[in-house]
């Protein structure tokens, strides 16, 4: 499904409607050059979810958790790291609820990791003309229907 989104704040909606219809053990792969929206989104997913912390980007903590929500949030972003630094992070552990308590998971740069969940919700943002922008979502092995149908 493609989406054009006119503005940040459409980028933000869209963020809230997925946040407010994920279920725990959801894993979102966001990929898009900077600037493109991913935190816009993730931030999006957390007021959704009724998160009242401010959501940034963990670009330079690598990870933010989010518990104070309906459901966890674990931000991921993988912007400074190489394919084989993320493989040694078992980030599998989020999404597999180990060691954490299932929530949702979203993580930034995803085209960098070695190896990806069995289902998962593949979000695409491009660059369009001057403010607006484009996501494409692509469910894979996964039950979110009813949250990209409620988009």
């Amino acid at each position: 499904m493609k989406i054009f989104l006119a503005d940040p704040e459409a980028t933000l909606r869209l963020g809230i409607t997925l946040g407010e219809s994920l279920t725990a053990g959801s894993v979102i792969l966001l990929e898009g050059d900077l600037g493109a929206g991913k935190t816009t989104l993730v931030q999006g997913i957390g007021k959704g979810l009724k998160i009242t912390e401010s959501i940034v980007s963990p670009t330079f903590t690598l990870i933010n958790e989010y518990t104070e929500g309906r459901l966890p949030l674990y931000h991921l972003d993988l912007y400074r790291l190489e394919p084989q630094e993320v493989a040694a992070l078992n980030l599998e552990s989020y999404w597999e609820g180990i060691e954490v308590t299932p929530g949702i998971v979203a993580v930034e740069w995803a085209e960098r990791l070695p190896y990806k969940p069995d289902s998962y919700l593949s979000v695409n943002l491009t660059y369009g003309d001057e403010a607006t922008r484009q996501v494409e979502l692509i469910p894979f092995n996964c039950a979110l229907s009813e949250a990209i149908a409620a988009i």
